[in-house]
């Protein structure tokens, strides 16, 4: 398949080297780490795949994502990627931490490692520069820090959250996103957990199932609150990706957003035109967990009532229990929408080479 079709994975989840992260921790930090306080944990519920999947064990005993040649050797080469973009395992949870020197701490030797430990070992691998949200002073301070190094790609927030993205609490991290032209991107699994508040707006779910199936409402309030609050007015060159949200929901959301910007619109003058033109110019999702309707040709429906040319982007969410392999993905959108897909909307974004014919 690479022979033909050129792709980037925008969503890779390596796990970091427990050690490395606790010699990269300042005191009273590494302690903490090390007495296992590493942040406000999850809700508890059970899911009965695991969260990463079972057959990633090498003879060894060790496992594709826990070290780079591994992942090299046995899932970049495996598919042929030409670039894959880290997305450190478990490092969001923290950044919902009450305490928030020590999220940022933990942030900042997680990126650390990343730079050190996957980064140098091999040039196709990008990664984001994970912050912790809940100081944006110290998340834009790490983002300066990192920056520096062109392996780091976008910047990266949990969208479990104790308030809107659009709000202007958070605008220093867009600041700083926007003077290294990063795009800012969210991811979910962290919904409910620590200060972030109840995962749904109804409450607290009672199983894996509805709270996996309801990630998406905290997609659609950041989204609004975007908007609304004129972000992409604030910052006309920022990109804004919703990682591992799905897909087919954004038509309908773009729809109501512009009929009732034609009602309301005096409650946001700085909106100078519809909220779905926002949207398709600042908005960026990938494809897992794409949605598998009985007949794909519904799906395909959906992907013509929005941009998918422009703002979708491949993702397998390795090694996550409900990744998808690339020839999946491609197999289930048009033909006509594989390339930028697949590659040429990840490469423009993250400013990765032009792909070339038969690569």
């Amino acid at each position: 398949m690479g022979d033909t079709l050129p792709m980037i994975d925008t969503d890779i989840h390596p796990v970091m080297n427990g050690a490395h992260m606790q010699a990269c921790l300042p005191e009273p930090w590494r302690s903490r780490w090390a007495s296992g306080s590493r942040g406000p944990g999850h809700l508890g519920y059970w899911n009965p795949n695991g969260v990463m999947r079972s057959d990633t064990k090498l003879a060894d005993g060790s496992k594709v994502e826990q070290a780079a040649e591994n992942l090299s050797k046995h899932f970049m080469d495996k598919y042929e990627f030409s670039y894959g973009i880290l997305n450190p395992a478990g490092a969001l949870h923290v950044g919902l931490s009450p305490d928030p020197d020590y999220a940022a701490a933990v942030c900042s030797a997680g990126n650390q490692v990343v730079a050190e430990d996957w980064l140098k070992a091999d040039s196709r691998y990008r990664a984001s520069i994970v912050v912790s949200p809940q100081d944006p002073h110290l998340a834009a301070e790490e983002i300066h820090r990192c920056a520096d190094n062109s392996g780091f790609v976008q910047v990266l927030m949990p969208s479990g959250q104790r308030m809107p993205y659009g709000q202007r609490f958070f605008y220093p991290i867009y600041e700083a996103a926007v003077v290294h032209d990063l795009p800012v991107a969210i991811h979910p699994g962290s919904e409910g957990v620590g200060v972030s508040g109840t995962p749904t707006a109804a409450g607290y779910p009672t199983t894996y199932f509805e709270w996996h199936t309801g990630l998406v409402g905290s997609y659609l309030a950041h989204l609004a609150s975007l908007v609304c609050e004129g972000v992409f007015v604030k910052f006309p060159t920022l990109k804004f990706v919703l990682v591992e949200g799905g897909v087919a929901w954004l038509p309908p959301i773009m729809w109501r957003f512009d009929k009732n910007w034609k009602a309301l619109r005096q409650t946001t003058p700085w909106l100078e035109k519809p909220p779905s033109a926002y949207i398709a110019e600042h908005i960026r999702v990938t494809t897992q967990p794409i949605e598998e309707p009985e007949n794909m040709k519904h799906l395909h429906a959906m992907l013509e009532m929005f941009p998918a040319d422009k703002m979708l982007m491949f993702s397998t969410d390795f090694p996550h229990w409900d990744g998808d392999t690339p020839d999946y993905v491609a197999r289930s959108i048009p033909k006509s929408l594989q390339s930028r897909v697949m590659y040429d909307t990840a490469a423009e974004l993250y400013k990765l080479p032009e792909a070339i014919d038969g690569e």
